[in-house]
């Protein structure tokens, strides 16, 4: 199998002109990210301790910023944003649960709810310009228009299970 190229961490944009190894400055030439950062690392991988797969490395509190860690290595293969897996789970829950405003995949929230300032919810009248719902927020709703009853929660256990599985 052939070694992918380097990119960004953070833009996605290919790092086939910077020279390796990679310094302590060295910054994306696209969006000027430092490159030798902790996301930019084999090494990294926010789902162990310190966030870090390399047990006798320091500590690096700022994993987006440039360091001095001596056991780094650039990592290919990463797409914008980051963790290829982490945008995958991403990409899933946003087909499960149809994602909505600052969501991956866009769209509105289960139940046809918007947030304040939205549209009207579908299948209802928009209320007049200025007027605001009677009696405030609909009971047992949160802000940002997610059903918060118990058959709201139910729905989004079922949904989870089916998209991951149930554990054993």
């Amino acid at each position: 199998m052939a070694e992918q190229a380097l990119t960004c961490w953070c833009c996605g944009a290919s790092l086939a002109g910077v020279p390796l190894p990679i310094g302590r400055r060295e910054e994306c030439p696209a969006c000027a990210a430092s490159l030798h950062a902790c996301r930019q690392c084999i090494h990294f991988d926010p789902k162990v301790n310190k966030s870090c797969r390399e047990p006798v490395a320091d500590e690096v509190v700022e994993k987006e910023a440039g360091n001095f860690c001596d056991y780094f290595q650039p990592r290919s293969g990463l797409a914008k944003g980051g963790d290829p897996e982490a945008a995958s789970a991403r990409a899933r829950l946003a087909r499960a649960f149809g994602g909505g405003p600052g969501m991956p995949g866009g769209g509105t929230p289960p139940g046809g709810a918007v947030r304040a300032g939205g549209a009207a919810p579908a299948g209802g009248a928009a209320p007049a310009a200025g007027a605001a719902p009677a009696g405030g927020a609909r009971p047992g709703s949160v802000p940002g228009g997610i059903k918060g009853s118990v058959g709201g929660a139910d729905e989004a256990k079922r949904k989870l299970d089916e998209l991951f599985g149930k554990k054993k």
